[in-house]
C-alpha cells in the first residue's frame, strides 16, 4: 500500500462538504479490494457514509474514523521530499489513508477493527448524526484530526450566536429622526466583550470570536437592521454563558442561539504526548460509538488554509500509532 500515492490520489478528488459522492466511491472500491465488507450508510441525496470491517469480524471492538469532506476551496495536490500539499492533506484525506494502513497493519496480526468514515463534517456534522442512529456495538472510536499525532485529553465546544439589533430608518442628515441598529450593536459587542470568559485547568481559557458583522443601508441613512456572529470556543457547560450574553446584550440586542457542540474530555493511553484540541469534531456528535479518542497527523495550523499539507514523516508514524493505541485499548480491556 504505498500511503503517499493513495493520500494524493484522495486529495484530487473533490470532495468539499455536500459533493462527497465521488471520493466515497473511490474510497469504497479500495476498501473491496482490500477485503473488507464495506457498508454505505445513505445520508442525503448521493452521499454516504462509510463503514468497512472484516468479514471474519464483522461486529469490531474498536473503531477508527475520521471524515471524507473537506472545506472550499478545492486544491490538487503536490508534493515535495518531505511533505504532501492540497485541500485536505492534514484534514482529513492523509488521516483516512494512515486509518487503512493501521487497519491493515492490524489485520495481519490476526485484530480486526472497522473504519468508519463520514460525511459533513465541516459543516454539521451530518454524517455523524445519521451513523450514531446505526452505531455497530464498537467499545472504542479513535477519531482522526490533526494533532500533530498528539492525543487530545479534551476537545472544545462551540457556541455561536447571532446578535441582532433593531433600529429605525431615517435620512443621516436627521439622526434625531432614526434609530441607529449600528449603534446598538456596537454597544452590545462593547458589553459581551468585557465578559469575564471561564477557564478551565485541563481546557485552558473560553475564546471567542466575532467572525462577521453586517447591516445597514448606505452611508447616508440611519441603519435599521444590524448583525454580528459570535463564535465562543467552549471549556465547559455553555448555559451560564448563555445567560450572560443576554444580560450583556440587554435591550440593544437580541441573542439568537444559532449551534452549540458540547465541550469533551477524551480517552487517554499511557505514554504517548498530550494536547488539547482548540477546535470542535465529528466526537459529541458519535456518543453511541464507543469511548472517544482524538488524534491524528498533521497540524490543525495548516488545516483550511491555502498551503494545507502534512509531512510525511507524520503520516507514516501515525500508521504505527493508531495501531499501537488499539493494540493497547483492546489488551486493557480483553
Amino acid at each position: 500500500m504505498d500511503l503517499f500515492a493513495l493520500t494524493r490520489r484522495l486529495i484530487d478528488i473533490e470532495s468539499t462538504t455536500g459533493m462527497e459522492a465521488q471520493v466515497g466511491q473511490a474510497l469504497a472500491d479500495d476498501l473491496t479490494r482490500l477485503g473488507y465488507s464495506v457498508e454505505r450508510i445513505p445520508v442525503e441525496g448521493d452521499r454516504f457514509d462509510i463503514w468497512a470491517t472484516h468479514p471474519d469480524q464483522p461486529s469490531p471492538e474498536l473503531a477508527l474514523s475520521t471524515h471524507m469532506d473537506t472545506v472550499p476551496p478545492f486544491i490538487p495536490s503536490s508534493e515535495t521530499a518531505d511533505r504532501i500539499y492540497g485541500r485536505g492533506s492534514c484534514d482529513a484525506k492523509g488521516i483516512i489513508v494512515a486509518q487503512i494502513a493501521a487497519a491493515e497493519k492490524l489485520k495481519s496480526d490476526g485484530m480486526h477493527v472497522g473504519l468508519l468514515f463520514l460525511v459533513g463534517e465541516e459543516r454539521d456534522s451530518q454524517g455523524a448524526q445519521v451513523a450514531n442512529e446505526q452505531p455497530r456495538g464498537v467499545r472504542f472510536l479513535i477519531n482522526g484530526e490533526p494533532t500533530e499525532n498528539r492525543l487530545a485529553v479534551a476537545s472544545k465546544g462551540t457556541l455561536r450566536i447571532e446578535l441582532v439589533a433593531r433600529g429605525k430608518m431615517a435620512h443621516s442628515a436627521y439622526p434625531e429622526l432614526g434609530e441607529s441598529a449600528v449603534e446598538k450593536l456596537l454597544d452590545a459587542l462593547h458589553e459581551v466583550r468585557k465578559l469575564k470568559l471561564p477557564t478551565n485547568p485541563k481546557a485552558g481559557p473560553c475564546t471567542l470570536n466575532i467572525g462577521l458583522i453586517e447591516g445597514g443601508r448606505a452611508p447616508n441613512v440611519i441603519p435599521d437592521y444590524a448583525m454580528a456572529h459570535l463564535l465562543f470556543r467552549l471549556v465547559g457547560p455553555a448555559e451560564e454563558l448563555r445567560q450572560q450574553v443576554v444580560k450583556a446584550a440587554g435591550d440593544k440586542a437580541e441573542a439568537n442561539f444559532i449551534l452549540e457542540i458540547p465541550y469533551m474530555e477524551l480517552g487517554t493511553v499511557p505514554g504517548l504526548a498530550t494536547m488539547v484540541a482548540a477546535f470542535t469534531t465529528d466526537i459529541p456528535a458519535l456518543p453511541r460509538w464507543g469511548k472517544p479518542l482524538l488524534i491524528g497527523p498533521g497540524s490543525i495550523h495548516v488545516a483550511h488554509t491555502e498551503g494545507e499539507y502534512i509531512e510525511k514523516k507524520q503520516l507514516l508514524d501515525a500508521v504505527d500509532l493508531y495501531a499501537r493505541i488499539a493494540r493497547q485499548l483492546i489488551a486493557a480491556n480483553a
